[in-house]
């Protein structure tokens, strides 16, 4: 009698406990959406919205950051933000390389309906190309809506004046213009005035000055070190203002050449393979970066009212000491390791705290959800592939529900085919290196390990189905990263989605 006494007390105490915690839970999402509220009616437009900082890392692998679980690579400054904020465990880019996935976060369509499915050329070999001035950078709507706006590091979008960050909605810009560079002043600057006493015309982007607003400067300092010295200026810029203000720093680290400061190894020396540990010493200068941002937020009296968005621009790069477990492959892949990324957002009082968004979102949704947490006007028959995820984001409620993610991606060089990645709720279709069309249960198996294809043809059709539909209104890519490449796709006739969407 006694001892079920005691049973109906726990049980009891377990049920307060359990309705005391939802409501807990259910009062900080209502708080969350009165503070953003209490934005959206403000009287003044230029008062009262958030600063916007977008950290992008360029080929980080989606387990190595520590609130993704890395062990040997040590970011602290992250894992605080992370913690403090919500992670998304199913974010997507929309591209699993770094030109076209940057196109999608700026212009909010996919690559592909603009012609920018691939990389651009390098600076000396693309004959002024860029992303189409026919599409407004959100950059440019901040900008308009009021927002001093600045971009630090690489931009990977055009070269010329009229693609130039400054011609695109940046107050400001600091970094360089091509896809990557390299990390050490001392040995590109040498490199570079050697070239250009040799009448090189053609000198690699990669070891060309650095520039604000166009104009050339000396760096000394390791890259990644310099643009984090340059966010800040940028945000102690902004604290003499009155707007609020959109910050994009776009760092280049960890993509090679891998190259990490000395007293960043040290701190690295038990890893064995090489490639790893400077991988990880860069990644490590990067959380030294975010650590200093976030203070000089703080002493500006800055930080609780900046949204900071963190993620990558695609999946690690395996063979340059990556990992992406537990997701299979990495960059370029149309697996989940080629384009499910690291996420998360942090915002104080606002964004919950200590959570996980389990439910798909793509790098498309940041142009709408910024233009409504800024209040801006998107421009006129502007289209968004993406959607403003944010009221559902704080209801916990998933956006694409019944709805597709999609990723495409052209292999020509070698073997002129197609690889395919459509998502539907907790349903992936897949098709790489020309293999058959497959299954999965991502949520289940983010390994991509089980394919189910044979106990669900009619999931497998419908999402191809679908997949090829997406594709009839993709257009001709305007460029392409190499002359090989462009021969190969017009000698072949690319792209044969009559043969990519086929059903075997």
């Amino acid at each position: 009698m006694i001892k079920s006494f005691m049973n109906i007390r726990v049980l009891k105490t377990t049920m307060i406990a359990v309705l005391l915690c939802i409501a807990s839970c259910t009062e900080n999402k209502k708080k969350a959406k009165e503070n953003t509220e209490q934005l959206s009616i403000s009287e003044k437009p230029t008062k009262n919205r958030p600063n916007i900082l977008v950290v992008l890392c360029d080929d980080l692998g989606y387990a190595d950051v520590g609130f993704n679980g890395a062990k040997d690579i040590k970011t602290p400054a992250l894992d605080k933000l992370a913690a403090n904020g919500t992670i998304f465990t199913s974010a997507y880019v929309a591209h699993p390389f770094c030109g076209p996935s940057r196109t999608s976060i700026m212009t909010g369509r996919y690559a592909h309906k603009i012609g920018g499915q691939f990389n651009l050329p390098r600076a000396h070999e693309n004959a002024g190309l860029g992303v189409t001035t026919q599409e407004e950078f959100i950059s440019k709507t901040l900008q308009k809506s009021g927002y001093y706006t600045g971009a630090v590091g690489k931009w990977h979008l055009g070269t010329v004046q009229k693609y130039h960050p400054n011609s695109r909605g940046f107050d400001d810009f600091y970094g360089f213009l091509g896809g990557g560079h390299n990390y050490f002043p001392e040995q590109f600057k040498a490199e570079y005035e050697k070239q250009k006493a040799n009448g090189n015309t053609k000198i690699r982007d990669y070891i060309t000055p650095l520039q604000f607003n166009g104009k050339e400067v000396d760096e000394n300092e390791y890259i990644t070190d310099a643009l984090s010295r340059e966010a800040i200026n940028f945000i102690n810029r902004a604290h003499k203002k009155e707007d609020p203000f959109f910050l994009y720093v776009s760092y280049n680290a960890p993509h090679t050449p891998l190259e990490a400061k000395e007293e960043d190894l040290a701190l690295y020396s038990h890893i064995k393979d090489k490639k790893r540990r400077i991988y990880a010493g860069m990644v490590h200068a990067v959380d030294r970066g975010v650590t200093n941002i976030v203070e000089t937020l703080r002493k500006n009296k800055q930080l609780d009212n900046t949204l900071i968005v963190f993620f990558s621009d695609n999946g690690g790069k395996l063979s340059k000491g990556a990992t992406n477990f537990p997701l299979k492959e990495g960059k370029g892949s149309t697996n989940e390791g080629g384009y499910r990324v690291p996420m998360f957002f942090h915002w104080p009082n606002v964004v919950p705290s200590g959570q996980k968004f389990e439910h798909p979102i793509s790098a498309l949704d940041l142009y709408p959800t910024f233009t409504f947490l800024a209040k801006a006007e998107l421009p006129t028959h502007k289209i968004l592939d993406g959607k403003n995820i944010w009221n559902d984001f704080l209801d916990g409620k998933n956006t694409y529900e019944n709805e597709n993610i999609y990723a495409l991606r052209h292999r020509i060089e070698f073997e002129n085919h197609t690889d395919v990645g459509v998502r539907k709720n907790q349903w992936k279709a897949l098709r790489t290196h020309n293999n058959s069309w497959t299954l999965y249960d991502i949520n289940n198996d983010p390994g991509e390990q089980n394919d189910l294809s044979s106990k669900h043809p009619k999931i497998l059709q419908d999402l191809v189905k679908e997949a090829e539909e997406w594709s009839t209104t993709n257009k001709k890519p305007l460029w392409f990263h190499n002359e090989r490449t462009a021969i190969q796709w017009k000698k072949n006739k690319m792209p044969h989605f009559n043969q990519t969407f086929k059903l075997n």
